[in-house]
């Protein structure tokens, strides 16, 4: 088995580079947004649930915008403009809007940050994994191995960002806004509309019409994956985002090192998870995205399961290494299973509506629920039941979910990882 990096390749350096600095911006405020949210600012677990659930209905939205506009724009870059320029500008939008605002006016800071973390992250980072995704399918590289970048930028910037957040967070805004303006160079200087076609016919984007898109709403497989979607990835990214880390910290006696300790090891797991994008594509090309995605669900299952049993910080911590194996699994298995289901041409709009949009539906929906259920019950009974419901979904999955492989599923090398 090998892992080839095509550095060759200029639009393989180009993507990298891309994933590279954004994954760095939003790991250095998102991996703190709930510790800031709720030990720095003093917010509750109603308040956190409320905050997640507007963000993720207005980034909703602009998935939504974003996968039918970028299935227009083929490789084409007007979007990646505008999600270059909200980064850039997070670190004075966080320190001198969104924070004061969240102290003074919550309702408006929930519609204001909705609406910046939607146009920039929340949905911006489906935008920019479809947008590389058909980049590699067009200039022939395996999205896992520029998706490994990705993942190392936000190790990195977690791990920095585990310091700075200790000392103080702004710092770790402004940092945001110095890999913005890095991210808008690496925008400068790409060229992604060289006279080389698109493979299977997928360079014909600009010939879509609405009704290639509403075919896809037609189609039963969409809503099976749909329904998958929000039973596993949506409480799943609950548990991650909102839970794990007050959890996690909590087990500390010392509440200052909590942090730092917390920012070394997401770091540590971000960086296996590098591994796992760029080796994982193997793996899913010999089993088939399904059975990929029944894999992600276990692991899932495992570490909810895992943290409703255990309180001791390195059994947790080691748990915590298993979100390295799942999210490379889910992500990777997506853009497999749009493609062998699905018109090639509208991965974009199946990534960000099929997947992320329908993770938000659930976060949504689900967010303040759980929010009160945890004020209620604790972490452990709040786990269990979650736990629950992703093992009834995988149920669900295996029954409905079809078998189909991509027939480029070997498209760059057929014995090795790509």
């Amino acid at each position: 088995m090998k892992i080839n990096m095509p550095f060759s390749n200029d639009k393989y350096r180009y993507s990298s580079a891309y994933l590279l600095f954004f994954f760095a911006a939003w790991s250095l405020w998102w991996s703190f947004y709930a510790m800031w949210l709720k030990n720095k600012l003093g917010l509750s677990g109603s308040d956190l649930g409320m905050l997640y659930a507007v963000n993720q209905f207005f980034s909703m939205i602009f998935m939504m915008a974003y996968g039918f506009m970028q299935d227009k724009l083929g490789t084409r870059k007007p979007l990646m403009w505008l999600v270059g320029i909200v980064i850039t500008l997070s670190g004075p939008f966080l320190i001198y809007i969104y924070e004061p605002l969240l102290m003074t006016n919550f309702k408006l800071a929930m519609v204001f940050g909705g609406i910046f973390f939607g146009l920039g992250y929340l949905a911006g980072c489906g935008l920019v994994d479809s947008f590389i995704e058909k980049i590699s399918r067009r200039f022939n590289f395996e999205f896992g191995t520029a998706r490994f970048w990705g993942c190392l930028g936000y190790a990195v910037g977690t791990f920095v960002g585990g310091i700075f957040f200790s000392i103080n967070p702004h710092i770790n805004f402004w940092c945001v806004s110095l890999m913005g303006i890095l991210f808008l160079v690496v925008n400068l200087f790409f060229r992604t509309e060289d006279s080389q076609t698109l493979p299977l016919g997928a360079s014909n984007a600009h010939s879509l019409t609405r009704k290639d898109f509403i075919t896809i709403f037609k189609d039963a497989q969409f809503w099976f994956f749909v329904v998958f979607v929000v039973g596993t990835w949506s409480f799943y990214n609950i548990y991650d985002q909102q839970m794990f880390p007050v959890f996690y910290t909590g087990l500390f006696e010392n509440p200052e090192i909590a942090p730092r300790v917390y920012g070394y090891l997401n770091s540590a797991q971000v960086f296996l998870e590098a591994i796992g994008m760029a080796s994982v594509p193997f793996l899913i090309n010999r089993i088939g995205p399904k059975s990929a995605l029944m894999l992600g669900g276990m692991v899932m299952t495992f570490r909810i399961l895992g943290s409703a049993l255990f309180e001791d910080i390195y059994i947790i911590s080691f748990i915590k290494m298993l979100h390295a194996l799942e999210v490379p699994l889910f992500v990777i298995s997506v853009f497999k299973f749009s493609v062998a289901n699905f018109d090639q041409r509208l991965s974009s709009t199946m990534y960000l509506i099929g997947f992320n949009i329908a993770s938000s539906i659930g976060i949504i929906v689900l967010s303040l629920p759980i929010g009160r259920l945890f004020d209620k019950v604790g972490y452990h009974s709040t786990f269990y039941i979650m736990a629950g419901v992703v093992v009834c979904t995988i149920l669900f999955g295996y029954i409905t979910l079809s078998k189909k492989k991509p027939e480029t599923a070997e498209l760059i090398m057929s014995n090795d990882v790509v």
